[in-house]
């Protein structure tokens, strides 16, 4: 019968692993009654359980937790780990419990120029490693364990390759941790196109040169690159089906880096379709006049976003200080057009508050309180400021005036607008 004196042994996986208190040792093996798991907050009990090794039920001796606690530890994906066992309930079994400390923060995970999806690693690494998921620490452990389970799996498949995870972050994007070639990818040293004929070749390498030469090449990273910086040319021209179906990448001579050839497949030009808005309190004829477009004009991507940004222009002239217009287009193969519609997201209607006069005496700041005739509690025109400025230069009102600027102030709770007019 399992003693009801057994004391509780201690044991803690950090740096090192800490001796147990010198108490009487039990060396029997009895079932596991109760089991569980305390201080974990990214994963789940059942995560951890099934990396220790230990279910309920299960014949087990002190032996065992050690073991248990052994596995756990070699994961790299603890910062402390702690358990205790005693007599359950009722004698004749064991009750064991783990209190963990995780090895945080977590970070998303990503796979980039790998010779596998995405998906084939993940599901790789689900089947290795129980504690494996969206999100992972970024130990050194944690980052070695995964990488040689990648290494692994790229040499099943016949595609040898050294692998190599890193904390990183690109451009906008928030930390994360990438796994990816243990080699750093050369650097872009030229880029080339061919397959062009609308826009010359000179015209494509200014847009890609500017931004692509000296940075590390990767094939995600550089796609990106095309559609921000070379795509609006094309469809500046109609060529909305305009692609990139082949990109080489070759060592580049006399010089270290690669040289990247990019085939275009231009397409057909395409006119402007139909175009309309949808939302928004205005109305949908009062926001078409500003658009400026015409129907079977040559469609032009730029165009169409800027329309975009002169209907958001005119609902600021009634208040709505938050309003957004996003563009869906539709491709009309048959007759070679693109309808678009303005999606109107007006948000708030703001009010205006007070103004404020900055850098005149008191008879000038009083002749421009006079003027300004927008009056607290209307609709905010957010134009009104700059147009009310204008005026004042080209009346001469002040003499001596070397400059006059506005500045906005919302106040998001109670939905108005204070404005202030600096003068020097």
């Amino acid at each position: 019968m399992l003693p009801t004196a057994l004391c509780l042994a201690v044991w803690v996986a950090a740096a090192g692993i800490l001796q147990p208190v010198p108490q009487a040792r039990v060396t029997d093996a009895w079932p596991i009654q109760v089991l569980e798991v305390t201080g974990n907050q990214n994963y789940s009990q059942e995560q951890i359980l099934a990396v220790a090794g230990l279910r309920p039920g299960q014949i087990a001796t002190p032996k065992d937790f050690e073991a248990a606690r052994d596995r756990l530890a070699a994961t790299g994906a603890f910062q402390t780990i702690e358990f205790r066992f005693g007599p359950a309930p009722g004698g004749k079994a064991y009750a064991v419990s783990f209190h963990v400390v995780e090895a945080g923060p977590f970070f998303p995970v990503r796979f980039e120029d790998l010779p596998l999806t995405e998906e084939e690693i993940k599901a790789h690494l689900r089947a290795l490693d129980p504690l494996f998921g969206e999100r992972i620490p970024a130990t050194e452990d944690v980052l070695a364990r995964y990488a040689r389970a990648i290494e692994q799996l790229l040499e099943q498949k016949g595609k040898r390759q050294a692998v190599r995870g890193r904390l990183m972050s690109e451009g906008a994007e928030p930390l994360a941790v990438v796994f990816g070639p243990a080699i750093q990818p050369p650097v872009i040293a030229e880029v080339r196109f061919i397959g062009n004929q609308v826009i010359p070749t000179t015209a494509l390498q200014r847009a890609m040169h500017a931004v692509a030469v000296g940075i590390p090449y990767k094939e995600k990273t550089f796609r990106q690159l095309l559609e921000a910086n070379v795509r609006p040319l094309y469809e500046a021209r109609g060529r909305v089906r305009v692609r990139f179906p082949e990109i080489q990448v070759t060592p580049a001579q006399g010089i270290k880096g690669v040289v990247v050839t990019v085939k275009v497949d231009e397409g057909e030009s395409y006119k402007l379709g139909s175009f309309r808005v949808e939302g928004g309190p205005v109305e949908a004829a009062e926001l078409l006049r500003v658009v400026e477009l015409k129907e079977g004009e040559l469609f032009d991507g730029a165009r169409v976003a800027a329309a975009a940004e002169r209907i958001r222009k005119r609902l600021r002239r009634d208040g709505y200080m938050k309003a957004e217009v996003k563009t869906a287009q539709t491709v009309q193969e048959a007759s070679r057009t693109v309808d678009v519609t303005f999606r109107v997201e007006a948000g708030p209607q703001y009010l205006f508050d007070r103004l404020v006069i900055r850098g005149l005496d008191l008879v000038a700041e009083a002749a421009i309180q006079r003027m300004w005739t927008l009056k607290p509690g209307q609709p905010f025109n957010a134009d009104y400021p700059d147009y009310f400025l204008a005026r004042i230069r080209e009346e001469g009102v002040l003499e001596n005036l070397r400059k006059a600027s506005a500045w906005l102030e919302t106040d998001d709770a109670a939905r108005t607008v204070r404005v202030t007019l600096e003068f020097r």
